[in-house]
């Protein structure tokens, strides 16, 4: 099941086999991450995940200026082999989106905005989900940045539960894993959409 409330319409999408018991467990989470801000949420199946070495290794570029300097980024965050094992422990999730709508393309501010609206709904529903699903893993749009500076490589990390990893750093084309669970992935012209995902059990 889909939800979206972007530019005021709903839309529903019932997923083939679904039972009533996980039915209402997805509109639940639906509802919650509606409630925290997101413009788009829907069920994930686990199983659609593929990892990508292309993904991975385009993190190598440090575009971001992350790649190897905290725990959440490649290597830090294990090798895509670690990855796929920690991914293999779940049958469902989460996808949570935002869409933001822009001026144009070039329009800095608008993306900073949805960026940072993301970023907050994505924080505030991690503290809820983590209450019910202890062991869940989230996957964000970027690296952590809960600390001022991490303790990579010298240390462990310091808050393990309030971390969470970009979705490619796992090697995910976020637009495959939005089309295999019936999530839109682009919202039409001048928007830009941050996805994240959790994966719960």
């Amino acid at each position: 099941m889909i939800v979206s409330f972007f530019q005021g319409a709903q839309n529903t999408i019932a997923l083939e086999g679904i039972g009533n018991k996980m039915r209402q467990m997805v509109e639940r989470l639906i509802a919650k991450a509606l409630e925290a801000g997101f413009d788009a949420a829907g069920a994930l199946d686990c199983s659609t995940i593929i990892l990508r070495p292309d993904v991975r290794d385009a993190c190598e570029t440090n575009k971001c200026g992350r790649y190897g300097k905290n725990w959440s980024c490649p290597p830090g965050c294990g090798s895509l082999d670690d990855c796929a094992a920690r991914i293999r422990r779940y049958a469902k999730g989460l996808i949570v989106q935002t869409v933001g709508k822009l001026e144009d393309q070039f329009d800095g501010e608008g993306i900073m905005a949805a960026a940072q609206r993301h970023e907050q709904s994505f924080r505030r529903i991690s503290k809820e989900l983590r209450r019910d699903y202890p062991g869940m893993l989230p996957l964000g749009t970027e690296g952590c940045s809960n600390c001022d500076l991490c303790s990579y490589p010298d240390a462990p990390c310091r808050d393990p539960l309030g971390t969470s990893s970009p979705m490619e750093a796992f090697g995910m084309m976020v637009r495959d894993v939005c089309q295999a669970n019936g999530m839109e992935y682009y919202h039409g012209k001048d928007t830009i959409t941050f996805t994240g995902c959790f994966l719960l059990e």
